[in-house]
């Protein structure tokens, strides 16, 4: 699943300027989104998430990042796809996405966002970063997955994405960079 990719890089060198994590609560047909008030992706519609802190765990950060951004306790996250986000023009991210089928607590607006549930097949990608038209829809169909996105200022210029296996077949355990499938 490639689109040209006139930009290489050697993947076993490369590291992120920052890691960040993103939720996706799946509930029937629908998929929590949110609305970014601030920060990274201010303006824009993609599931809660953020930056990793120093002691994190990508999947502690996508817990605290989801209470915080809209009020809900995700108790068992689960990765679905490692994603790595190349610029020229800016920070290079690596990318944590996790899906979830239950949380508790009450959904609230906060400071940083507005939540909402949309329709899985229905979302507004338009709205959203440019690479989620590639490998979110794969995600909610429950694929696990790598990819690699290079970008020139904000615009996708080329991808690779490889599907791994279904996220609920592929042994994902405790979730770190040296994950084998990842």
């Amino acid at each position: 699943m490639t689109n040209s990719a006139p930009l290489t890089f050697d993947s076993d060198r490369w590291q992120p300027d920052a890691e960040g994590t993103l939720l996706f609560l799946r509930r029937g047909g629908e998929v929590l989104l949110i609305h970014k008030k601030r920060g990274h992706g201010a303006g824009k519609i993609n599931g809660p998430g953020g930056k990793l802190e120093a002691t994190e765990t990508p999947a502690q950060c996508v817990q605290r990042e989801t209470l915080e951004e809209v009020g809900l306790r995700v108790p068992a996250p689960r990765l679905a796809a490692r994603l790595r986000f190349l610029d020229d023009a800016d920070d290079d991210w690596l990318g944590w996405v996790y899906v979830a089928d239950a949380a508790d607590g009450d959904l609230c607006e906060t400071e940083e966002a507005i939540p909402y549930f949309a329709a899985r097949d229905e979302l507004p990608l338009a709205s959203m970063w440019p690479d989620d038209r590639v490998w979110l829809p794969w995600v909610l169909r429950g694929y696990a997955l790598t990819g690699t996105f290079w970008f020139h200022r904000g615009d996708l210029l080329a991808h690779h994405m490889t599907l791994v296996g279904f996220a609920g077949e592929v042994a994902l355990g405790p979730v770190h960079a040296e994950d084998a499938w990842l």
